[in-house]
């Protein structure tokens, strides 16, 4: 079998982490199985559908490594669903419906009251041709809904197993508004079949969804995909993520300089019983990628977590795999040295420019004790320095003031970098140079 999945984001918004932890998944199963990963913009939803947006979905997940095969939008593919309707129309599947939103609320409170289920009564049946016409002559425009055979459905689901739901639990779906737009079930269950995707990977959200898309595809002579539902993913204390998604977008963690391969690392291991791992490259986590390792349980998404995440990453980051991005935010200054000296003090790539200003241009020393300072400052070796200048310039300060441990060390730390912590100062000093440590420990700004 061919292996087509798709990622189907509404370009209404921008992506957020349960979004890339979709497609992530999507694109993963396929890698692994040789199959095709699809882009699929759900924009039939005129009013808030923008190509800003859809623009900005296309560059995050470029950005993320996650370039599909093959692209479609559904707004070009209204004839088709156009087409869709009218078979379902003409083989009694698809029924009008002329009550309106105030009505059927209405229906649904008497139901409640009276202790009865809440589905749909499928008056919209018992109406004749006159009855039709005569709503349609007062004004009225029909809604469409699809008639479900109430049956028990089944399916297996890759993630959560064997599946069943009892469809007359539920009520007649509504897949046509009455302005004549689509809502999302049948052009999404239309598009599935046209573009043979043979994997539906989602969010166990739209498990109740399976069943009634299940008999729409039957309804349109197809069989329906394979289907997956992925646990949603909860914040660090358990709570769902949908009030806070605005500050999980992937443009703001972009902007706070996280690390694309760290949100992916992230997002493919939780839930899964996989170590979490700092890995460079999306090839190692498609070895290990397998849905059946997903549980039921929410795996908990933990900023602090991929924060810390995203610093093992760059702690393993060579100057050559991190070249091009300092060269795009114009860290022209660092060089292989100041690389490796700073990298092990990185949470986000962007903090190499303290250490680029420490290092390459001037700072404001911090000098507690002048007469320590000038003593050190008479002491300072000759260059060429190397990464043994640092101990033996130590070692003699030591003999000569008597100061040792932090009483030797934090004093010149805080001289050389303005600081009390930082990177090993054997590997900054040569960084740092004798004019300016000279001028650092003189209490000169340099």
């Amino acid at each position: 079998m061919s292996i087509r999945v798709r990622f189907a984001p509404s370009p209404t918004g921008r992506l957020h982490v349960g979004n890339i932890y979709v497609a992530l998944n999507n694109w993963l199963f396929a890698k692994k199985q040789g199959g095709k990963f699809l882009l699929r913009l759900d924009d039939t939803d005129r009013e808030r559908s923008t190509l800003a947006y859809a623009a900005v979905i296309e560059d995050d997940l470029k950005w993320l490594g996650l370039v599909w095969d093959e692209f479609t939008r559904q707004s070009d593919r209204i004839d088709t669903y156009e087409a869709a309707a009218a078979k379902l129309k003409a083989s009694g599947h698809l029924y009008p419906c002329y009550e309106t939103a105030e009505e059927l609320a209405l229906q649904r409170k008497v139901q409640s009251s009276l202790g009865k289920s809440r589905v749909y009564d499928r008056a919209a049946l018992k109406l004749t041709d006159a009855d039709r016409q005569r709503l349609e002559a007062e004004g009225r425009r029909p809604h469409w809904r699809f008639k479900l055979d109430p049956r028990n459905v089944e399916w297996n689901d890759l993630v959560r197993g064997p599946q069943h739901i009892d469809e007359s639990s539920q009520s007649d779906p509504i897949l046509i508004r009455e302005d004549g737009t689509f809502l999302y079930t049948l052009p999404s269950v239309v598009d599935d079949v046209e573009l043979k995707v043979s994997h539906v990977i989602r969010g166990n959200d739209h498990v109740t969804n399976t069943a009634t898309q299940i008999q729409i595809y039957e309804a349109l002579g197809a069989k329906a995909p394979t289907f997956a539902h992925l646990p949603l993913l909860v914040d660090a204390s358990g709570e769902g993520l949908s009030k806070r998604l605005g500050s999980l977008s992937i443009m703001q963690m972009r902007e706070e300089g996280l690390e694309p391969m760290a949100i992916n690392a992230y997002l493919a291991r939780i839930g899964t019983g996989h170590a979490v791992e700092a890995v460079t490259g999306l090839e190692a986590l498609i070895a290990d990628h397998d849905l059946s390792k997903f549980g039921k349980t929410s795996p908990r998404f933990d900023p602090e977590e991929l924060k810390h995440l995203n610093a093992r990453l760059l702690h393993a980051l060579s100057f050559d795999q991190v070249k091009p991005q300092l060269a795009a935010l114009n860290f022209a200054q660092v060089d292989p040295a100041l690389w490796e000296a700073a990298r092990g003090n990185l949470e986000k790539i962007g903090d190499i420019a303290l250490w680029q200003q420490i290092c390459r241009s001037e700072i404001a020393p911090v000098v507690p004790d002048g007469g320590f300072a000038a003593k050190a400052a008479e002491l300072l070796p000759g260059e060429p320095w190397d990464g043994d200048t640092w101990k033996t310039w130590t070692q003699t300060v030591q003999k000569t003031t008597g100061k040792k441990g932090k009483d030797l060390f934090m004093p010149l730390r805080l001289a050389l970098t303005g600081l009390d912590h930082g990177p090993e100062l054997k590997a900054l000093l040569p960084l740092i140079g004798r004019d300016r440590a000279l001028k650092r420990l003189r209490g000169e700004r340099a």
